[in-house]
């Protein structure tokens, strides 16, 4: 299986920050648990476990840039790869949402 192609969490800040680009969608694989614990803001929650059972969801993606993130960087592997399978323009955030808090916002919480 080809891994999808993973970005930095730098890159992604890039991204985010930057208005000429339309913003990409930002899909949470991570549990309901974590999500309450911390998100990336504005991110869409669908756990790895369910994105067979919701996959019209992640079709409805098509068209748009996603990012996929997970805790350490590897479910949202997974992810993307499901993703990209079904036509979805993915890429995995490399470090997940950890990488996210201790290097680019350390407010967000760590667990």
């Amino acid at each position: 299986m080809n891994h999808p192609p993973e970005l930095t969490v730098q890159e992604l800040s890039a991204w985010l920050g930057d208005a000429s680009r339309p913003r990409p969608v930002l899909l949470d694989v991570r549990t309901n648990a974590e999500h309450a614990i911390c998100a990336l803001p504005g991110s869409v929650l669908i756990p790895l476990h369910e994105l067979e059972a919701r996959r019209a969801e992640v079709e409805a993606f098509q068209g748009k840039s996603v990012v996929v993130y997970c805790h350490h960087g590897v479910r949202s592997l997974t992810g993307a790869a499901f993703a990209r399978a079904l036509g979805v323009d993915a890429a995995s955030l490399e470090g997940g949402i950890d990488a996210w808090s201790s290097e680019i916002d350390r407010g967000v919480p760590r667990y």
